[in-house]
């Protein structure tokens, strides 16, 4: 089991992320990932939910390229036909709120999840942000593209994609990648306070509220996100990410260790 809900009333419940060992978003957590939102939704009185890592060091540190090919596929709900850009149109429409509550890395698909999220709070001493796919030949293929500068502006999110590095809390709030950061003893405190008031209003409005601010604002388009994913996998597929894939491997991709603790530098 990746993700563990705990259920903190009938109106709040938490997910823990623990997927040894660095957290990596692969076919089995997108498969929970569904079955959970199946569950979210159906149920009339969920109002917030909120997602955590059981790893200090890692939230969710990036896409399984490994298994890459391997993710569910088929008509989603909102019309997308992979399993994550569905998932994440269907947060956004949501009728509950959703916040990240972030520890540890969250790195190119990891960064995409928590920009799906309605709301995005961090540990300062704990948290590390990237988009770190141009580092292997590609382009964040899963909302990154289409997310990411409507949160920072169009300038940073240039930076934060054509530099690949890594970016700490406060710089990440700063940007506006994150609503906030705190120190790592009152983050729990905050986000629970705020999960908690949250819960105590009325589903109705709050469904009202975020479907009129996804009515004002501009959200990404659906064959946008299918597009960008699609070209994201021919990138993924050329012989030059192979070469850079392979290199990175071979220190330590996708392990528990210094590369994916410190990959900006890496990259």
């Amino acid at each position: 089991m990746i993700l563990t809900t705990k259920k903190i009333s009938e109106a709040y419940w938490k997910v823990i992320i623990n997927n040894p060992p660095i957290n990596l978003f692969g076919p089995s957590f997108s498969r929970e990932l569904m079955s959970l939102m199946d569950e979210f939704e159906s149920n009339e009185a969920l109002k917030v939910v909120v997602f955590e890592s059981e790893n200090p060091d890692f939230f969710i540190a990036h896409l399984d390229i490994i298994n890459a090919g391997d993710f569910p596929t088929g008509e989603g709900k909102t019309g997308l036909s992979r399993a994550w850009p569905d998932l994440a149109k269907r947060f956004e429409q949501a009728p509950f709120v959703s916040i990240a509550s972030i520890r540890g890395r969250a790195r190119g698909l990891g960064s995409e999840f928590i920009q799906a999220m309605d709301m995005r709070f961090a540990s300062k001493e704990k948290a590390v942000f990237g988009q770190p796919e141009i580092g292997i030949g590609a382009f964040p293929g899963g909302g990154g593209m289409e997310r990411l500068h409507l949160l920072t502006g169009k300038a940073r999110a240039l930076e934060i994609l054509l530099s690949g590095d890594d970016y700490d809390a406060e710089t990440a709030a700063a940007y506006g990648w994150i609503n906030r950061a705190f120190q790592d003893d009152e983050l729990d405190v905050f986000v629970d306070a705020l999960a908690n008031r949250i819960a105590s209003f009325d589903k109705s409005i709050i469904a009202t509220i975020k479907s009129i601010i996804n009515e004002r604002a501009i959200l990404p388009k659906n064959e946008h996100i299918m597009d960008t994913q699609t070209k994201f996998y021919e990138a993924l597929a050329k012989p030059e990410a192979g070469i850079r894939i392979k290199k990175l491997m071979g220190k330590g991709l996708q392990q528990n260790g210094d590369v994916e603790l410190n990959l900006g530098k890496h990259l």
